[in-house]
């Protein structure tokens, strides 16, 4: 129902540009009272937001050629949702990810859970104001990833970029060919 994505940079994570759009589901795909209490996206506001491909395709426009990562609570979500899209947005379908569950599952194994609200308990990271819409979860991801970078440091699990790849990396997902077109990312 949201694409959000938001390009950090620096000691504090400065916010250096943002992007973020709602997506009409499909039309099979109805807004549920669980939705809108879940994300307060309301079918209302859904009604003149573009397609999924439209927007990751605006998305991708504004992106450069990956020297970065893509940081997701739980990536392989966000990987299989770009697959499925990546006809629409080949620059962000190309872009490694970093996933802070499995950077968390690694420096703090003794956690019964790595959700994303444990973690923001867990790491006393400022809760969002507005949990399950696409811009206050992504600052709580970043904060959270910005702690996990500090502390794994401290640590000694990793020092490097190749460090945190190989301890919460996910290389971009591949659908085989044979994948049929996902009409969005419902």
């Amino acid at each position: 129902m949201a694409v959000l994505a938001l390009t950090v940079a620096g000691d504090g994570l400065s916010p250096l540009w943002s992007f973020e759009s709602l997506i009409a589901p499909p039309a099979e795909v109805p807004v549920t009272s669980f939705d809108e209490r879940m994300t307060g996206i309301t079918a209302a506001m859904l009604a003149t937001a573009a397609g999924p491909a439209h927007v990751m395709a605006d998305l991708d426009r504004r992106l450069t050629a990956p020297s970065y990562r893509l940081v997701a609570h739980h990536a392989p979500t966000e990987a299989g949702l770009i697959a499925h899209q990546r006809r629409h947005c080949p620059v962000l379908a190309a872009v490694p990810l970093l996933d802070t569950v499995r950077l968390a599952r690694a420096l703090y194994p003794e956690l019964p859970s790595h959700r994303l609200d444990d973690l923001v308990r867990y790491l006393r990271v400022e809760p969002p104001a507005r949990r399950h819409r696409a811009m206050p979860d992504v600052r709580a991801t970043a904060r959270i990833f910005e702690r996990l970078v500090a502390e794994g440091g401290r640590a000694g699990r990793w020092r490097t970029l190749l460090d945190l790849d190989r301890v919460g990396g996910l290389a971009p997902k591949r659908l085989p060919s044979s994948a049929g077109a996902q009409a969005g990312l419902f």
